[in-house]
């Protein structure tokens, strides 16, 4: 395995703490004037999506964590279980939905997403940052009523409530920012 020592540690680095898989998602290099050296971390637990700190000093290695990140196709869920197609190599796997948790209201068959494997079994899904998903749901909108700033909610085909423009209507395909969970345009 690889090592990396402090002065190679850098945001977005995939690395082994307390022998669990973690992302760097804050990194800053010390040096004060008396004493040695030393890199404060803020890193995201990827399997508990937890966040912690932790202080190296120079000299101080981690291992690099053997994580693969795959773009692979959602095909259905049979219950507990959500199935996903490698796009490259045509392999199915299962996953939990435990382990996809809030990215499973983004999804809807045949999208692609990310998919992180440690050690060959999946840890996590990523959904695409854009999405397009119909509205199932919403009030039809007044004239006029922009007090409360020109928004209603919507369900979504998923069954996710977002807050849309009053001009969206049942039926309407919109685009939706999976990261932020927002209303971003419409199709």
């Amino acid at each position: 395995m690889v090592s990396y020592s402090t002065s190679d540690l850098k945001v977005g680095l995939k690395v082994l703490i307390e022998g669990n898989p973690c992302e760097i998602i804050e990194e800053e290099f010390v040096k004060p004037g008396k004493g040695q050296a030393f890199s404060k971390i803020k890193y995201r637990n990827l399997l508990n999506e937890r966040v912690g700190e932790k202080t190296c000093k120079v000299g101080e290695s981690l291992e690099s964590a053997d994580i693969l990140e795959v773009e692979m196709q959602y095909l259905y869920s049979d219950g507990p279980n959500w199935h996903f197609m490698n796009t490259e190599n045509y392999e199915q796997i299962a996953i939990n939905e435990k382990k996809i948790s809030m990215n499973s209201s983004w999804l809807t068959e045949e999208d692609k997403c990310k998919v992180l494997l440690w050690d060959g079994s999946p840890i996590s899904v990523t959904p695409p940052n854009f999405v397009e998903l119909e509205i199932i749901e919403t009030e039809p909108g007044l004239k006029g009523d922009t007090v409360s700033g020109g928004t209603k909610l919507a369900t979504l085909a998923t069954g996710v409530e977002i807050k849309v423009p009053l001009f969206i209507s049942r039926g309407d395909t919109v685009i939706v920012d999976t990261r932020k969970g927002e209303y971003s345009g419409r199709k």
